[in-house]
């Protein structure tokens, strides 16, 4: 059977390759006052009912971004944006009083990948929440309605889908201000039906990511589809695809020459498909960008579809930009052109790569660090602290290509398509590495540099077998539906026996949390049993629970009527995982012997996390003892408590775990003789699963913290002073900014603070948003030092932004 075609790309293959294929987007950047404009010049076919659908991949974050509107006068405006605060809002304003709007009430900051936006008007419905409705990848959003309100039934103030109003995409009318910085592509406007997601989208059965797909309905009169495909002039991009004639006129967009870095038509796409042949702007799908969403205090904001990365002139400091994917293995290729360069003395510029593991602290060149590496502007290589001369020097509209050979360690740069030669071998594996500028700034001119990943031609081809960095290219996940290894599941309780059944795999440890209520954690696993019982917050033996989990189940569980698994009308939470080494996780269970040792695990690679408890003990009640890859062997943590990492030899007997062994001391939380012991084992595996470190800021702009994956859960635990096990989950908070935790050490209800506990879930890992709230060791306190393990809502090779 033939795979569809759609004339906005080419044919669809099997595998990772998207069937339905968006080839280009058309980037939008307020510095170049880029916008398209037309006036509706015929009476639409429904003036009170329409539908937009367009996927965006946000720039800037943080002003007022237009997105679609009409604005004739101070007093007569219609807008589709972006807010100051990063909700997306419908409104429109006619005069004193006349002030109608929506407002999601979830945020949209994710920079990293691609969002599907549906805004549905239709003031005719009889339910007044449907006049006006909000779809994100696929899902409704909760909104909020400021001002008046909803709009009044059969209300035409909304002028979007009116005769003679002149419509603008990417800015405000009359004052040319709200400029927008996104990129754009499959814009549909539908005048006169009211569609839901399902008619321009739709869920991959494999992965579970939300996807393109053709709309196949009417348009009515004004409607139009804009592309962006067509790239052969300026004035084409506005081309209208929906057969309607309604074409727009292109203003301030550039596509000559296309391998320039002013050219606005690029192949960034929310669709992965086709073969890299090492040019550039030929793969389509998510590519890299450099990410405005670190929290360092030396970090320059990039600009221009977050490609440029500019400083201007000031005091004397190092400031830098790192990307948005990180790579461990493979072959990769990018580019950086100088488009602004101070020749004075004491300014210069640096192009390499960081290693995640570089905290890279403001005042330190990145290649003072141990896992910084760079090509400076004088010729010379910086890396892991040590420089020397390298190649030639460089200067204004020099080209910096750089290849990353993750599999053999090395990198090399290349001055305008000419190799310097290898200029570091040995540059560690296993961590991933992103892509990096850094400027030293002295007090004369602004310095730039424009990056490209591939998403425009390169300027020079890539040495071969290297790749574009684009999420098509990224290495097909081992878990590419996580929901079949670990998931969250929320529920009511009944006060009876009740099956849980909406997992998508049989659950081999279960952790139950009543959200409202002031009760113990419940922790059962399928190597204890299902009537054995722990609980995190407690140092107490295994319990026997006749009335907690009675039953796992092919997709589920099933609980019995404890209250601390199903009171009646009472919320809860359920955190599952599968046990098998594929996904990372074994459950091991041993019996104490009072002596150094080993204990087998099955998980293939060393572990990255050991939680350990007593399930019976002859003598006084034992811990959690938790070990850390981010903490050394000779220390511990206890899960059921707040302290900070302390010294203990006798836990890990200071070894660390092997790709088939863990190792334990003398201690009698983990090996008294007789006694009997659970462990829980936790290996990363690439895609679905990190466990790593990050340091406080002490401000909303926290740390950016790289997963390679959008987040399902997140633990965090603060190591160098007392902290509790602070815990987050996409289950509770669908979307950003998520602020409901639990402490894994308390049975305290769920806790929400909006303030205080904010961090976002992105496509490529999180972003700590928290102020420098103390209690309980925060979760962002300046200088702090927190671990944390993560598991998967989706990979970034298949994320939507969040």
């Amino acid at each position: 059977m033939p795979w569809p075609v759609h004339p906005n790309g080419l044919l669809g293959a099997q595998g990772d390759n998207d069937t339905y294929q968006i080839s280009r987007s058309l980037r939008f950047n307020s510095g170049d006052l880029t916008y398209l404009n037309r006036t509706n010049s015929a009476s639409p076919t429904n003036a009170i009912k329409y539908t937009i659908s367009v996927w965006a991949k946000r720039g800037s974050i943080g002003s007022n971004q237009n997105i679609i509107g009409v604005r004739n006068t101070a007093t007569d405006d219609t807008y589709f944006r972006f807010t100051s605060t990063d909700e997306i809002l419908l409104g429109s304003f006619s005069g004193s009083g006349t002030d109608y709007n929506i407002t999601s009430s979830g945020v949209f900051r994710d920079p990293s990948a691609w969002y599907h936006i549906v805004c549905v008007f239709d003031s005719a419905n009889l339910t007044q929440a449907d006049r006006a409705i909000l779809y994100v990848n696929g899902v409704r959003q909760a909104v909020t309605t400021p001002g008046n309100g909803m709009w009044p039934q059969d209300s035409a103030l909304n002028k979007i889908n009116t005769a003679s109003q002149g419509l603008n995409i990417g800015r405000r009318t009359l004052a040319n201000d709200l400029h927008l910085n996104a990129y754009l592509t499959e814009f549909n406007f539908i005048d006169g039906q009211a569609l839901t997601p399902s008619s321009f989208g739709e869920t991959d059965a494999v992965t579970g990511r939300w996807k393109a797909k053709a709309y196949s309905g009417t348009y009515g009169t004004n409607g139009f589809y804009l592309k962006f495909a067509d790239n052969s002039s300026t004035a084409a991009l506005g081309t209208d695809s929906s057969g309607n004639g309604n074409t727009w006129t292109v203003n301030n967009f550039v596509v000559s020459p296309v391998n320039g870095a002013g050219n606005d038509s690029l192949v960034d796409s929310p669709t992965n498909y086709g073969s890299d042949s090492g040019a550039g702007g030929t793969v389509r799908g998510n590519y890299c960008v450099m990410n405005p969403l670190e929290g360092r205090s030396n970090r320059i904001i990039p600009q221009d579809g977050n490609l440029l990365v500019s400083l201007a002139a000031g005091a004397n400091a190092y400031f830098g930009s790192r990307s948005t994917i990180g790579v461990s293995s493979g072959k990769w290729y990018w580019e950086a052109t100088v488009t602004a360069r101070d020749a004075g003395a004491g300014s210069w510029l640096g192009v390499g790569v960081v290693s995640e593991n570089v905290n890279w602290p403001a005042g330190n060149g990145l290649g003072s660090n141990n896992g910084g590496f760079e090509y400076l502007n004088d010729g010379f290589k910086w890396g892991n602290g040590s420089t020397s001369s390298y190649g030639s020097s460089w200067n204004t509209n020099d080209i910096i290509g750089v290849a990353l050979d993750c599999d053999n360690q090395t990198l090399v740069f290349y001055k305008n398509g000419t190799s310097q030669g290898t200029a570091f071998t040995g540059i560690g594996s296993g961590a991933p590495f992103f892509p990096t500028i850094e400027i030293y700034r002295s007090t004369g001119v602004t310095q730039s540099l424009y990056t490209n990943f591939g998403q425009r031609p390169f300027a020079y081809a890539a040495p071969s077998g290297f790749k574009a960095l684009c999420t098509t290219n990224l290495s097909t996940p081992t878990i590419k539906k996580p929901s079949t290894a670990m998931d969250v599941v929320t529920y009511t309780g009944t006060g009876a026996s009740n099956s849980i059944s909406s997992l998508g795999f049989s659950p081999d440890l279960v952790w139950i949390k009543n959200r409202g209520g002031a009760t113990s954690h419940a922790l059962y696993d399928t190597t204890r049993g299902t009537g054995s019982q722990l609980s995190s917050d407690t140092t107490g033996d295994e319990a026997t629970s006749s009335t907690g989990l009675t039953a796992f189940g092919s997709n589920g569980f099933t609980i019995g009527t404890s209250t601390l698994v199903n009171t009646s009308g009472t919320q809860y939470v359920a955190w599952a995982w599968d046990e098998a080494p594929q996904d990372g996780f074994d459950i091991v269970s041993y019996t104490g012997n009072g002596a150094n040792r080993t204990i087998v695990h099955n998980l293939g690679v060393a572990p990255k996390m050991l939680i350990v408890k007593a399930r019976t003990t002859a003598g006084a009640d034992q811990g959690w003892p938790v070990w850390h890859a981010s903490i050394a062997n000779t220390t511990y943590l206890q899960l059921n408590s707040t302290s900070a990492t302390a010294t203990g030899a006798d836990y890990w007997n200071s070894t660390s775990p092997t790709s088939s062994v863990f190792s334990v001391g003398t201690n009698a939380a983990v090996n008294t003789s007789a006694d009997t012991y659970i462990a829980y084992a936790f290996a990363e595996v690439e895609g679905f699963s990190k466990f790593g470190s990050y340091t406080g800021t002490g401000t909303t702009d926290g740390a950016f913290v790289w997963c390679g994956f959008r987040p399902r859960y997140f633990i965090i635990k603060r190591t160098d002073s007392t902290g509790g096990w602070w815990t987050w989950d996409s289950a509770r908070n669908t979307f950003n900014a998520v602020n409901s935790i639990f402490r894994a050490n308390l049975g305290n209800a769920e806790d929400s603070d909006s303030t205080n506990y904010n961090m976002d879930f992105l496509s490529n890992g999180i972003k700590v948003r928290a102020t420098s709230f103390t209690a309980d060791g925060g979760m962002n306190v300046s200088g702090a030092t927190y671990i944390f393990a993560a598991f998967a809502e989706q990979p970034f090779k298949y994320a939507r932004a969040r």
